[in-house]
């Protein structure tokens, strides 16, 4: 049943009308393709007009503000029954801006989603849960006028898979095909999430871990991944490094080849994502964190020099997962500061490394060498880490 003609009118957010027939597609598509293969259980789809309304109440929730602070939720369509130890509102709240953002601050921490259901003609907030079922429709609140679609991909890592992201009057999807390109990323594959489960590998989420972790300490920074028993890096790193280590810190290492017991499996995630969460958070000291692909710290605070002999970088191919999205050719002070100079600069000198850069604006960027481009590839990637 779609969203009663009163919640679409009232408001009329442009982009959620835009949005909403492309969302509805993608998850008609993916529940017809994971019914054939004989998923279950499986969410409920959301018609296009359901679709928009939930967007459009979230934007305009989202600027909007209850005692100072900026609404953080995360809703998500289905109903009591499907969800597992739901919390019941006694009387269903509303779906509307003013009714979201009074109860936002109750609800802004991590794996807490508002259940939107219909409540007779209208849609209506019937209470919390912490699980959603496959390829259940869930919009994020990330910042004012910044939503995210997404759904869980129904693996035990608990990964969403991000669909659109609508900003303003911008709605951008994910070119689901984006990992089918000569010379995508292992990191953007997995991040993509539409390949089959075992693309979720644990080696790459530690790297989608810690991007998503540099991301969200917010003070910009840079992660070098270099060749495991190569020494050919240092020529790109002035040196002394300001925290050179030594000998190497092996602790993600160690842990990203342990295959925990059942009943270990909690602690060890839990040991992986405070690693994580402490390398990443070196990112954010003036220069780069050098980590082997292999997981060893080798350093941090790392000056980039230009390698001796090397030309100076003038171009770079720029590209982002997203439908409708072209390459682009650009000089890399285009693409940012410092930061992403120095780091195209590092892997047209390096090219069997892979350089992360997040901006303090939230933007997020893989550097690689494309043998088949023969520049350096910049993959924009932030629409996936929200």
């Amino acid at each position: 049943m779609p969203g009663s003609a009163r919640q679409r009118e009232t408001r009329g957010y442009p982009a959620a009308r835009a949005a909403s027939p492309v969302v509805e597609a993608h998850f008609a598509r993916h529940l017809a393709e994971a019914r054939d293969r004989g998923r279950e259980p499986l969410a409920s789809l959301p018609d296009a007009a359901t679709i928009e309304a939930v967007i459009d109440a979230a934007f305009w929730a989202s600027l909007r503000r209850e005692e100072g602070y900026v609404p953080k939720i995360s809703l998500a369509y289905l109903s009591p029954e499907e969800a597992v130890h739901p919390l019941l509102f006694e009387r269903p709240m509303p779906l509307e801006p003013a009714a979201l953002t009074r109860v936002a601050p109750a609800v802004e921490r991590p794996g807490i989603h508002l259940g939107v259901w219909h409540d007779g003609s209208e849609l209506a907030v019937w209470g919390t849960t912490r699980t959603t079922p496959t390829l259940c429709f869930v919009l994020e609140v990330s910042a004012p006028g910044l939503l995210v679609v997404k759904h869980h991909s129904g693996e035990e890592s608990g990964k969403f898979v991000n669909v659109a992201v609508i900003e303003g009057d911008q709605v951008k999807v994910v070119d689901e095909q984006a990992s089918q390109l000569p010379g995508c990323p292992a990191l953007l594959t997995s991040l993509l999430g539409f390949d089959s489960p075992g693309s979720w590998v644990r080696s790459v989420n530690v790297l989608v871990q810690l991007a998503v972790s540099m991301r969200a300490h917010e003070h910009g920074g840079s992660l070098l991944v270099v060749p495991s028993g190569s020494e050919s890096w240092r020529e790109s790193i002035v040196w002394p490094m300001p925290y050179a280590v030594l000998p190497p810190f092996s602790e993600l290492a160690i842990l990203s080849r342990e295959i925990p017991r059942e009943k270990e499996g909690r602690g060890w995630q839990e040991a992986l994502g405070r690693t994580v969460e402490a390398i990443a958070g070196l990112t954010a000291v003036d220069g780069a964190v050098v980590l082997t692909d292999g997981y060893e710290l080798l350093g941090f605070g790392a000056k980039i020099g230009g390698r001796k002999g090397c030309p100076q970088v003038d171009q770079v191919t720029v590209t982002e997962p997203v439908l409708g999205g072209t390459p682009a050719v650009v000089h890399p002070e285009q693409l940012g500061g410092t930061r992403h100079l120095s780091a195209t600069q590092f892997v047209q000198d390096q090219r069997d490394a892979v350089a992360l850069v997040a901006s303090q604006d939230g933007r997020f960027t893989i550097f690689e060498w494309s043998p088949c481009e023969a520049m350096v590839h910049a993959h924009r990637i932030e629409a996936l880490l929200l």
